[in-house]
């Protein structure tokens, strides 16, 4: 039984808490959260301790490992903090909103020969297992073009935009990661355009944008498309293609039932998209989180590094460099 504590009781550090809870592998000891009564409340419904404290609750000896949901911002120090304590990490992306910091705290995770895993859930929800397994597999040959489309259902609080790093380092780098999961090699140039047309004002406060479009390519020519949006009035969109030498590979939005209707009227009718990011990925946070704890009890390594955390962060940061020189950027 591995003992845990969960940094954050937002929207992210709920849904941790709650799988940490109903994990066989784990048992909960406490929730932290700077918010006394965000903290307590959670505590309270998933009968665990309460703190405000991470340091506190990282140094106690009940706790074999710690789950990192806090603002990007606090990442790398907390993900060291743990790791000077000798306890292991599963940590929300990115690394950090700073690559240098990233830089910084990857050398040092690596020094400390830390047990962390950086919390890229997409890869393990079961229709992206199933992508991956396929190409392995050699389904449709060698892969030429992917292509995801990520779209959020409406922007996210201006709180949440202002701590978040923008929409390359926070919604983008789920896509950056994928791209490097489904293409199987590492980008090694990014061409990015993005604008403000979903909410004009609040992206120019924080100098942020709400829409992009990504184009990267391999050193062996595989292509990869990211186009994102913070505002898709039909709900949460999330899509991929996998163009290959003999085939495609294709994985398309959930819905709450998969029913057609035919009328006078229209046909092909369905029922809406499932609403945001916590309903189409909640398989793929509980496999994330027993992933992390059966590669501690068996010893294996982690299926996700703080260096692919890094990789995300510098694809990112490529692609805002693309956006304001017009250039395409060599990695």
């Amino acid at each position: 039984m591995i003992r845990v504590a969960v940094l954050g009781a937002g929207r992210i550090g709920q849904i941790h808490a709650a799988n940490v809870a109903a994990n066989p592998r784990a048992q909960l000891v406490a929730v932290v959260d700077p918010v006394e009564s965000s903290a307590d409340a959670l505590a309270a419904k998933l009968n665990c301790e309460a703190s405000i404290d991470a340091a506190a609750t990282i140094a106690r000896s009940d706790v074999d490992a710690v789950v990192i949901g806090t603002p990007s911002d606090t990442h790398a120090h907390l993900m060291l903090l743990a790791a000077r304590a000798g306890k292991a990490v599963l940590c929300e992306k990115p690394v950090d909103n700073d690559l240098g910091k990233a830089d910084a705290a990857v050398a040092e995770l690596k020094q400390l020969s830390a047990k962390v895993m950086m919390a890229f859930n997409r890869r393990f929800d079961p229709s992206n297992i199933e992508l991956r397994r396929a190409i392995d597999a050699g389904e449709i040959g060698d892969v030429r073009q992917v292509i995801i489309t990520s779209r959020d259902p409406g922007l996210p609080p201006r709180d949440y935009v202002a701590h978040s790093g923008g929409i390359f380092r926070d919604m983008a780098i789920h896509d950056f990661d994928m791209a490097r999961f489904l293409l199987g090699e590492e980008p090694t140039e990014v061409y990015a355009k993005a604008s403000r047309v979903v909410n004009k004002a609040l992206m120019e406060e924080f100098n942020d944008y709400d829409t992009l479009m990504v184009v990267m390519q391999t050193a062996s020519g595989k292509q990869c498309h990211i186009n994102c949006c913070r505002e898709a009035v039909y709900g949460y969109d999330q899509r991929f293609e996998i163009l290959g030498s003999t085939g495609m590979l294709m994985n398309d939005n959930l819905r709450p039932s998969t029913v057609r209707r035919y009328n006078a009227n229209e046909t092909e009718a369905l029922q809406p998209l499932l609403n945001f990011f916590l309903q189409r990925y909640t398989d793929a946070y509980r496999n994330e989180l027993d992933a992390f704890l059966k590669a501690l009890q068996e010893g294996t390594p982690m299926p996700t590094s703080p260096w692919d955390g890094r990789q995300a962060l510098r694809l990112a940061e490529a692609a805002i460099e693309s956006v304001v020189t017009g250039r395409a950027v060599k990695v």
